[in-house]
């Protein structure tokens, strides 16, 4: 059951005693116009990384446009005055159908990164997948977050000795699943940041999992010199981003080791791995007893292939349309997939999630649960943890007062019937 100071009522009522008093929402309650104002607020470079797509960016319009197409049936006189959006994954029970998707580089937009988001998402009890491209270390972020329910992701690296680092790291830090991410073994033809011939990662920004791991502290040694560069204003600045980014004291004292320089270009050396098969999902299993999922799952073979090997979930995505423009929605890709599925294992979604009614028409179609991403930077770029906090109580809200009106009491009432 929903507890009074958590419902969709007592939000809305709360928003509107506040504004009564003349006091204003943190953060746009309208997702377009969280978008906007996050935008507005970034650096070019920011918000061509952080909103951007691949080639046209139809895939992003796609997702959206997918969950028009479904409507919602409202049943009357059910009597919904106790409401329960809590579900179960993995035996763990959670308050709502929501957990947040990895998003990576998050100091562009914030210098509390993810630590910020993981804060927020404790204090509400929602799972945070950790992103392999990280501000901060896991450990650093699993601390903020106490005994919170948190996740990792993985991108398969060429290192198989790193991928099992970074597994062996996530168990540790109190990661409750593996996430692998599938659909990014090479970089998509991401048209804004290409416009800027910018990566944030030449920079040393978003690679904080891989400069904390011994492994990668170790394949530093064997990393060849850098090219030597004609100087220019925008190398030095970059080079100078890179040594600060760099852990450790004394920027001269890092600048005079290489290892920040030596750090990037391994980095983009051995980033992911486009030789990976289904095989290889063997060496996992062999290093972990967390659950397994599979992200970017797209084709019901797929799904159907992650059952015969094993995997303990799997999360319908294309990466927000920032991998194959012109891809499969998910909310499309969705039905087929749950009907292949067969309740097996738990499917999760991401990718478009804009408010409670895409999360509601999403497990009428079968998922188990749903992943915000960019809505949750957005808040974040606004008013750091305090805007990822007032972001997730607004999905929550909404959710909670949709399912609510539509005539179900819990999880278990959203069915297909329930949509057309």
């Amino acid at each position: 059951m929903i507890a009074s100071s958590t419902s969709g009522a007592n939000r809305q009522k709360e928003i509107y005693t506040d504004g009564f008093a003349g006091k204003l929402p943190i953060v746009p309650i309208d997702p377009q116009k969280l978008e906007e104002q996050a935008a507005a607020k970034m650096t070019t470079q920011a918000r061509g990384y952080i909103l951007g797509g691949a080639g046209q960016e139809s895939t992003i319009r796609s997702n959206r446009t997918a969950f028009e197409k479904y409507k919602i049936i409202p049943r009357m006189l059910r009597n919904v005055s106790e409401r329960d959006t809590s579900i179960q994954l993995f035996s763990q029970k959670y308050p709502t159908p929501f957990l947040l998707s990895p998003i990576g580089v998050l100091e562009m937009v914030h210098p509390e990164a993810d630590v910020a988001v993981g804060k927020a998402a404790a204090s509400l009890n929602i799972p945070y997948i950790f992103s392999n491209q990280s501000s901060k270390p896991m450990e650093e972020v699993a601390s903020a977050m106490c005994s919170s329910a948190r996740w990792f992701q993985l991108y398969w690296s060429k290192s198989q000795e790193l991928v099992a680092s970074f597994v062996q790291r996530a168990e540790a830090c109190g990661c409750s699943a593996i996430v692998v991410t599938l659909d990014t073994t090479m970089l998509g033809w991401r048209t804004r940041d290409l416009d800027l011939a910018y990566l944030p990662f030449m920079e040393g920004r978003g690679i904080a999992q891989y400069t904390s791991d011994p492994v990668f502290q170790k394949l530093l040694e064997q990393a060849e010199p850098a090219a030597n560069r004609q100087l220019t204003f925008q190398l030095l600045r970059g080079l100078i981003t890179m040594v600060n980014k760099y852990p450790g004291n004394g920027f001269f004292t890092k600048l005079k080791s290489g290892k920040p320089i030596k750090a990037v270009q391994k980095f983009v050396s051995i980033y992911s791995n486009p030789a990976l098969t289904w095989s290889d999902l063997k060496f996992l299993r062999q290093h972990t007893k967390l659950p397994i999922l599979l992200k970017g799952i797209l084709h019901p073979d797929d799904a159907r292939m992650a059952i015969d090997y094993g995997m303990d979930g799997i999360i319908i995505s294309n990466h927000g349309g920032r991998q194959v423009d012109g891809s499969i929605s998910t909310c499309e890709a969705l039905p087929k997939i749950a009907q292949a599925v067969a309740s097996r294992i738990p499917i999760l979604l991401d990718s478009g999630v804009r408010g409670g009614a895409d999360a509601f028409k999403a497990l009428a179609l079968g998922a188990s649960a749903v992943c915000i991403g960019r809505p949750y930077v957005y808040g974040l770029t606004l008013a750091g943890q305090n805007g990822v906090t007032e972001v997730l109580r607004n999905f929550m809200a909404d959710f909670e007062l949709t399912m609510g009106l539509a005539g179900c009491k819990n999880i278990s009432e959203i069915t297909s019937d329930t949509i057309v």
